[in-house]
């Protein structure tokens, strides 16, 4: 009978929630803005960890992430202490854009909208006029 998930995927479920809770609580350094985590990948051999951060400050995406990126040992070492797994992943911080893309695209839609209005005239949307 096969697995249902594999281990790669089930340790990066585990490692998702336990860094979520340890960025929210234990990262003191203030570079570090308003971030999510949206997914975290991990390698076969549980050797590297793509880490996904959602940052809703644009402007501070950079930043966040080089600070992510420079605690990035000391979450690792915080994760094998919390975590009941031989070796931790190395973290390697990315930034995932969905967030902004998503906000783009319903600013378009809605400018198309108001386009589509507006060359249609003033007109009643029921056709009663």
């Amino acid at each position: 009978m096969p697995r249902d998930f594999k281990r790669s995927e089930r340790v990066a479920g585990s490692l998702r929630r336990e860094l979520a809770r340890l960025i929210q609580l234990e990262v003191k350094d203030p570079e570090v803005g308003f971030v999510g985590l949206s997914d975290v990948e991990v390698t076969r051999d549980l050797a590297h960890a793509r880490v996904f951060v959602t940052v809703f400050e644009p402007e501070k995406a950079a930043s966040s992430l080089k600070a992510l990126n420079k605690a990035a040992g000391y979450l690792r070492r915080r994760l094998g202490q919390e975590m009941r797994i031989r070796s931790v992943p190395e973290l390697h911080f990315e930034h995932d854009a969905s967030v902004e893309t998503g906000q783009r695209m319903d600013d378009l839609i809605e400018a198309a909208i108001a386009a589509d209005r507006h060359d249609s005239g003033d007109t009643d949307p029921a056709g009663d006029e």
